[in-house]
């Protein structure tokens, strides 16, 4: 947990420039509260709150948009916290990543402030670090590059996608600190590789399939636009809620990659990431199961042999 702490702390930073000092003030509100929230629940039951929480809280700021009120921001993390984890039995025993369980709570239920109002990206020298937030709240509804292309057509320049100066959530911007944490976890050995690479593999091959048939968007623009890369690196990874086994992992992240294209392609849904891990979630368990009972079959027909 901690050196996934450490791989954030770059993006973090870099939030804060993007969109304002009100990044900042989000992460400790939400960090404050959804410790909070395990530690009463932990303290009920007697068991201690695990390093976990933290991970969890910052995860779950940066899949905000930067202006997003405070109060459903709250209402996420704490629903997130209780029913995507602590409902399951605490850490360790959660089906779902309670990140994403608490903001598809808030994306379905507060559906304006998640889709639709969003900030311009800073610049300047000292961007939003001598800023609040880069825009009036109540000024703000800069389209995000996923919204202009689904509503516009308007695909925006690799350059810009990939540097981070967009409206967007919070985290996702700045893609070459998303690509340079993903190898700094692979190389510690704290995400999974095989995991990663599926999700690349099943987005790019339906992407692909989709840009020739239904003249959909090319799969490097759509990797890029929204939260992909780092719903793929951050929460796809997450070793409680993932599959276990390694055939289980590259299954596990292709059905990922592939849900993100057929959900952006077929669906209402601007994005498709958040669902298609939860979608994963709920499949890792058999995954794992079918693998382990197949090589359980192929070790005794071995013996038999």
């Amino acid at each position: 947990m901690r050196t996934v702490l450490l791989s954030l702390t770059p993006i973090i930073i870099f939030s804060v420039y993007n969109y304002g000092l009100r990044v900042l003030t989000l992460l400790i509100v939400i960090t404050i509260t959804g410790t909070a929230a395990e530690y009463l629940w932990e303290k009920h039951y007697k068991n201690k709150a695990s390093e976990a929480i933290f991970v969890t809280c910052i995860l779950y700021t940066m899949t905000l948009p930067p202006s997003i009120p405070y109060w459903i921001a709250l209402t996420g993390i704490i629903f997130g916290v209780i029913f995507g984890k602590m409902s399951f039995g605490g850490f360790g025993r959660n089906v779902f990543n309670p990140a994403l369980v608490g903001r598809a709570f808030i994306y379905i239920n507060f559906p304006n402030p998640m889709t639709i109002v969003w900030n311009e990206a800073a610049s300047g020298f000292t961007g939003g670090f001598s800023t609040y937030l880069t825009a009036g709240i109540d000024a703000v509804s800069e389209a995000t590059p996923m919204i202009a292309y689904n509503y516009t057509g308007e695909i925006m320049g690799l350059n810009s996608l990939i540097m981070g100066n967009i409206p967007g959530a919070i985290g996702e911007s700045y893609k070459i600190l998303i690509i340079l944490a993903a190898i700094y976890l692979i190389y510690t050995k704290t995400a999974s590789l095989e995991i990663m690479l599926g999700c690349l593999i099943g987005f790019f091959s339906v992407g692909t399939f989709m840009h020739y048939i239904y003249d959909g968007i090319a799969p490097i623009y759509g990797m890029m636009m929204g939260g992909f890369l780092f719903g793929t690196v951050f929460m796809a990874t997450d070793p409680i809620s993932a599959a276990k086994t390694k055939k289980g992992k590259w299954l596990f992240g292709i059905i990922i990659g592939l849900v993100t294209v057929l959900i952006r392609a077929l669906s209402l849904f601007n994005g498709g990431m958040m669902f298609a891990i939860l979608m994963g979630n709920t499949f890792a368990p058999i995954i794992d199961h079918f693998i382990r009972e197949a090589e359980k079959r192929k070790k005794s027909k071995a013996v038999a042999v």
